[in-house]
């Protein structure tokens, strides 16, 4: 991927292209990890890389959805995975979308800012199974941040989404917070919010898996875990709560 891609190309602007590693070259394709991974699982069929922002995970989900129509499959592996590289660092710097410490502060008006982190995680699909994926939207794109409410709102239409939810949101400091806050107050009013992105940080390719883990958790054991240095309001879970009374999850992802 990238770090192995700017320590291949470094090599080669220090000393020259006869400096140029055999060893590296291979692992600067975005798919090589994808590939180890395969191996290391003994898995011999298809795999494919998507590379993108924070949405990355939906996407790739939806593809694995969309593999699924194919009854030669009957389990499809998904996994999200982000190695921070001074790159990105240097690029949300930028944009002006990092804080300089912690914590995180969800929800805040106005938002100062996430904190980038490393991760993986993975989900897989199956034809049958404990929880039941309803439906996942491509979703779009936003020209501009203030677009990406009624981006999301078009979403959650097309998702007919019902009255008792929990959002897993992608919350994570920036204008993504108060966005999708926007969205949710007008299409899932009686949804309750919550966001891992407080205690994990923004693990940009991990993330949209983190949060579907999350999502099924609560599906699974009746509880939300405490969404930590977030603004108090209605919507939102601040303390860990029971919610019995939960019977879907919607996972949002507004990348950057």
């Amino acid at each position: 991927g990238v770090i192995y891609t700017r320590r291949f190309f470094n090599d080669v602007v220090e000393a020259g292209a006869q400096s140029a590693s055999p060893l590296l070259f291979p692992e600067t394709v975005f798919n090589a990890p994808a590939s180890h991974l395969a191996a290391i699982l003994g898995i011999t069929g298809a795999s494919y890389t998507l590379v993108g922002d924070g949405a990355v995970g939906i996407l790739a989900l939806k593809m694995a959805e969309d593999l699924m129509q194919s009854e030669t499959l009957d389990y499809c592996l998904v996994v999200g995975a982000e190695e921070v590289d001074w790159l990105l660092c240097d690029a949300y710097d930028k944009w002006r979308l990092l804080r300089s410490h912690p914590p995180i502060e969800l929800f805040s008006r106005p938002p100062g800012g996430m904190i980038l982190s490393e991760g993986a995680g993975a989900a897989l699909l199956g034809r049958k199974g404990h929880l039941v994926i309803d439906k996942i939207s491509a979703g779009g794109n936003y020209p501009q941040q203030k677009d990406a409410s009624t981006l999301l709102g078009k979403i959650f239409r097309e998702l007919e989404l019902k009255e008792s939810s929990l959002l897993v949101a992608s919350a994570n400091g920036t204008f993504v917070d108060l966005e999708e806050l926007d969205a949710a107050s007008a299409e899932l009013p009686n949804a309750l919010i919550y966001s891992l992105k407080g205690a994990l940080g923004e693990s940009v390719g991990a993330s949209a898996l983190w949060q579907t883990i999350a999502g099924a958790q609560t599906l699974l054991t009746g509880k939300v875990p405490p969404s930590l240095h977030t603004v108090k309001n209605r919507m939102l879970r601040v303390e860990r709560h029971e919610v019995d009374d939960i019977r879907s999850a919607i996972v949002s992802q507004c990348g950057l």
